[in-house]
Parts: C-alpha cells; structure tokens; sequence
C-alpha cells in the first residue's frame, strides 16, 4: 500500500517522531541539548545525513543482495556521516569541537539504520528523501525544544552561541535574564535532559488523547436499524 507525501510528513514529524514515540537516538539527544543552538547543530547534522543516505540507498536498493543489505546501508551512512563531520570541521569549526564526539557517532543512530531498512530500501528515491527530511525534522524540533528549555531553565538564556552557527553579526539574537538569574542548574545536567524529555512525551499524550476525543465527537451518528416486519 502506498503511502502519501502528507502522511510521510505528518509521521516524521508528530504520528511517528522517532524521539518521542520510537525514543531512537536517545544518547545525543539526551547529551548535547542543554542549549538551543546545540540541539540544533546535531539536528540539522543528523537530517542531512537521513535524506543524503535516504536517497541513496533508496537508488542502489535493487542492486543490492539481501545477505549483505545491512553492511552496505552501515558503509553509506558512515560515507555520509563522515563528509558532514568534514565540512562541520571547515565552516562550523567551535560549533564542531562542542559537539564533540557525537557528530561521528550519528553512524550509529538507530534512526538513521531504521529509516534505510523500514523506508528507503522499499520506496523509491523522491518518498524516501522525504521521509529523510521529515524523520530528521521532527528530530530536529524537539532537541531545539529540549534545548530551549534545559537552556532557559537552567542559565537564563535563549540563543546562547548562536554566532557558532549564524556568525557573528546574530549575537544581538540572544536573550539573557542577566546575571543575577539562579537557574536550576539541575536542568543542565544530565538529570535534567530526562525530566525535561519525560514532560515532551508527556504533553504528545496529552495532546493526542485531546485530538482523538475532538475526532469521536465529530463522527457522524450511526444509522439506526430498520425494525422487523410484523405479521
């Protein structure tokens, strides 16, 4: 059964948001989100990586033997991984050595492997990109959401480096309750990323059970059955 560009989109983003439903990817998530402009390095790092392997393996998957799939998709994921740490390195280089660690080991994101195996090595190359822009996205937004908050809570800031990704001229761009602001240091600590995850995931019930009660509300009334002839 094919599946349609909304629902592709409405899946990676909310239906089947591989942080908040699959809770795949967990350990970068959970470590590099304690400020916004973090979050966001590794988001937008992880989506190029979902929609460039994506595509590929996407476009070699009739070519590929089924014995070996698996190998082939881990070989061009880490080709993919490895070019964004590369030009990370080159343009993006304080915002690189902050990441650390965690832009190589994208490789072994179980999103990314899941994506290739489940979408791509199925659907041909324009839905799978699509799928790879939409799975990274909904990524994306919640470890910005993640990191606003750990990032608010914790120092009083919105925004705080973001001349690392936009240069120095967005400077102006961050926010700071000054500083005589006591955060809850907690919130930037490990601990933190946990609380704050738990309270994302939290409100996607809320908000789902809510949608799904306004839905029954709406259906129509079912017919009632004719009665039975007499005599």
């Amino acid at each position: 059964m094919s599946i349609s560009n909304r629902e592709i989109i409405t899946n990676g983003l909310w239906n089947n948001n591989q942080a908040l439903v699959a809770l795949l990817g967990l350990c970068p998530l959970l470590a590099v989100s304690n400020t916004l402009i973090n979050g966001m390095g590794l988001g937008l790092a992880t989506t190029l990586v979902l929609i460039s392997s994506n595509a590929t393996i996407s476009f070699i998957r009739n070519w590929v033997r089924q014995e070996v799939r698996l190998p082939v998709f881990v070989l061009v994921i880490a080709s993919f991984v490895t070019a964004v740490e590369l030009a990370m390195n080159a343009w993006f280089h304080d915002l690189h050595k902050i990441l650390g660690i965690f832009i190589p080991l994208i490789v072994t994101n179980c999103t990314i492997v899941g994506r290739a195996e489940a979408f791509a090595s199925r659907n041909p190359v324009p839905q799978s990109m699509l799928d790879g822009l939409s799975i990274g996205m909904g990524f994306t937004l919640v470890l910005m959401t993640l990191g606003a908050l750990r990032e608010f809570i914790g120092q009083g800031t919105i925004l705080s480096g973001v001349h690392l990704m936009f240069g120095e001229a967005a400077r102006s761009l961050s926010f700071s309750m000054g500083n005589d602001f006591h955060g809850l240091i907690l919130a930037i600590l490990p601990p933190g990323a946990f609380f704050g995850l738990g309270l994302l995931i939290a409100l996607k019930h809320v908000i789902d059970k809510r949608n799904a009660k306004r839905a029954a509300e709406h259906l129509p009334a079912p017919a009632a059955e004719p009665a039975p002839a007499e005599g």
